[in-house]
């Protein structure tokens, strides 16, 4: 049984994830986001919200203590924030991360520049590449609302197929990668629906 920490817990693909988290798996839960009144604790025999700001390395290494597997679905000083989350897992032991970035930061979908809108997201996967952890960083397509678990992966340095995926398709591989050791680790993948 897992304990899987989940930055950013009140976005639409950790909501999603925390679902199939409590339905799929035996893992325990902690939610860590900056207010945590905007969640409620539907399980708490498995499951636990924190406040923490992953700007704030203290409370993240707070936040990881007696973790397994961390997952970062944020926002914001991207790259700040990977450093923090590289820095605080070096500091507690932890290995496994799971980091949701954006398809295009290395120029991989055809026929498409994306510019400096994804250099927040180029830079954070930098970060996370060049240190020591087991991590896989996700680089999904636009997001869909549909209610489908229908995803395809292309390695880094692979052309990016596909141009949109549903939120819940992301939280699926998200629970997968937590739940299966040593799977798709040091990858960068591009998440798609087929198509």
């Amino acid at each position: 049984m897992s304990n899987v920490l989940i930055l950013g817990a009140n976005g639409g693909i950790a909501r999603h994830a925390t679902d199939l988290f409590l339905k799929e798996t035996q893992a325990r839960l902690t939610l860590c986001l900056r207010n945590a009144a905007r969640l409620k604790n539907t399980h708490p025999e498995r499951m636990r919200i924190i406040e923490c700001d992953v700007l704030d390395l203290e409370s993240l290494k707070t936040a990881m203590a007696g973790q397994d597997v961390v997952y970062a679905n944020l926002a914001g000083d991207l790259e700040r924030m990977a450093r923090n989350i590289v820095k605080a897992m070096d500091a507690t032991g932890l290995k496994r991360l799971i980091f949701i970035s954006s398809m295009g930061i290395y120029d991989e979908v055809p026929g498409e520049k994306y510019g400096s809108i994804l250099e927040p997201y180029r830079r954070a996967a930098a970060v996370i590449e060049a240190s020591d952890l087991d991590y896989t960083i996700l680089r999904p397509a636009w997001f869909t609302h549909d209610d489908e678990t229908d995803y395809q992966t292309t390695q880094k340095g692979q052309p990016f197929k596909g141009s949109q995926v549903s939120r819940k398709s992301v939280a699926a591989l998200v629970v997968k990668l937590a739940e299966t050791p040593g799977l798709e680790v040091r990858r960068s993948l591009g998440v798609s629906k087929p198509g």
